[in-house]
């Protein structure tokens, strides 16, 4: 199958589903069986995965290293993964490696202790991202949480499983003139 009718099906295909596992390490994937669901996710002649959705949800992963290698085990094409779900594990930061999937649009974090609003902004990074969960996290009780999300990511069109109204992003800007100061430029006079 070419690339392109990969794209085309590859939606519809089941995740490949590693949720509640108990996995500690993302190496651990090559060694754990993932869960069947009512259709069987479809294997290409090398024997990987051939979907763009990865569930990693109800774990115990503290981080994600080797997750680039883990997931170019595991999928056909991992430059086509779309969908990554982290949810309800032990993660505190939001890892770079996340933003090597240009073509990531749906992604869960939520339930896990990321503690840093500013984490946020690594995702600016992913021009597909379209859906983002991260409430349970103990950011969702910084002041002005959905406000700063929404002014970082404004691509972004559901947010903590809630759509995103005009009205939210305009709050979002009001917000972010209120309290994103600026960045001042320094123009640097070349003596003559």
């Amino acid at each position: 199958m070419n690339k392109r009718n990969y794209m085309n099906t590859s939606v519809q295909e089941p995740p490949l589903d590693y949720s509640f596992r108990s996995i500690h390490v993302t190496q651990d994937l090559l060694s754990e069986e993932p869960r069947t669901g009512l259709r069987p996710v479809r294997h290409a002649k090398s024997g990987k995965s051939m979907t763009q959705s990865l569930w990693l949800n109800n774990n115990v992963l503290t981080d994600l290293r080797d997750f680039n290698h883990a997931v170019s085990q595991l999928l056909e094409h991992p430059e086509n993964l779309a969908w990554i779900d982290l949810s309800f594990n032990d993660l505190t930061s939001i890892d770079p490696v996340l933003t090597t999937f240009f073509n990531l649009s749906v992604l869960y974090l939520h339930g896990n202790s990321i503690q840093r609003l500013g984490e946020v902004n690594k995702l600016a990074a992913l021009p597909q991202l379209r859906s983002l969960t991260l409430h349970g996290n103990p950011i969702e009780e910084e002041k002005g949480y959905r406000q700063y999300v929404l002014c970082t990511l404004p691509h972004i069109t559901t947010f903590d499983f809630s759509g995103v109204t005009k009205a939210d992003r305009t709050t979002a800007e009001v917000w972010k003139r209120m309290n994103i100061k600026p960045k001042k430029v320094r123009i640097k006079h070349n003596a003559l």
